[in-house]
């Protein structure tokens, strides 16, 4: 790494957030490198159907390819994953995803503590993590997990979050690398080309 704190062999991003935390992507993704060189993962708590237009409304503000993903998938580089509704997303080791309908975790699937705990197994040192607006603690485990195993931990500005709880409470349980006000996100993304 450098001394800015940026990445340099990345090879997964996942952004993890709750209410508030949509605002924030449609914000970062059409600013975000078409050319980027590892995938990024979306896990957002959203409501069993409620959102099936998702992965459509994201693919209008970027040229990367945005899909729901599918078990078993195959994870590419340059593309945007999201997160079913009511399923944990899993990432294997053989870097594939997994769909899980196992018990909510923090009142949540999917969960975003699931997710950054399996891919930081999986990615270690190459994996940076960016929690978002939210308004529970999921996903401070996670990113507890992904410091453990030598990654990224990353949160939103919790200033400039709609809902600054899941951030603050990040901020205050785990040594974080960067703390980002949106405008930053999509350059520290860049970076990590």
């Amino acid at each position: 790494m450098e001394e800015s704190g940026v990445m340099r062999k990345c090879k997964a991003l996942i952004f993890g957030g709750s209410a508030g935390s949509l605002e924030v992507l449609l914000k970062v993704l059409p600013d975000v490198n078409v050319n980027i060189t590892f995938p990024i993962i979306i896990v957002v708590h959203r409501k069993h159907g409620a959102d099936s237009l998702l992965p459509v409304l994201l693919s209008t503000r970027t040229k990367l390819i945005v899909k729901e993903v599918d078990e078993k998938e195959k994870i590419m580089a340059g593309n945007v994953y999201i997160a079913p509704s009511d399923y944990h997303l899993l990432v294997e080791q053989d870097e594939t995803f997994s769909l899980d309908y196992s018990e909510k975790i923090n009142y949540s699937r999917p969960s975003i503590d699931a997710t950054f705990q399996t891919a930081a197994e999986v990615y270690k040192t190459n994996l940076a993590c960016i929690l978002l607006s939210g308004s529970n603690s999921d996903g401070v485990n996670g990113l507890k997990s992904v410091k453990a195993w030598g990654g990224k931990a990353v949160i939103q500005d919790p200033e400039s979050a709609q809902v600054a709880y899941m951030p603050e409470q990040a901020r205050l349980n785990v040594k974080i690398d960067r703390i980002l006000p949106i405008n930053e996100m999509a350059e520290f993304i860049n970076l990590m080309c």
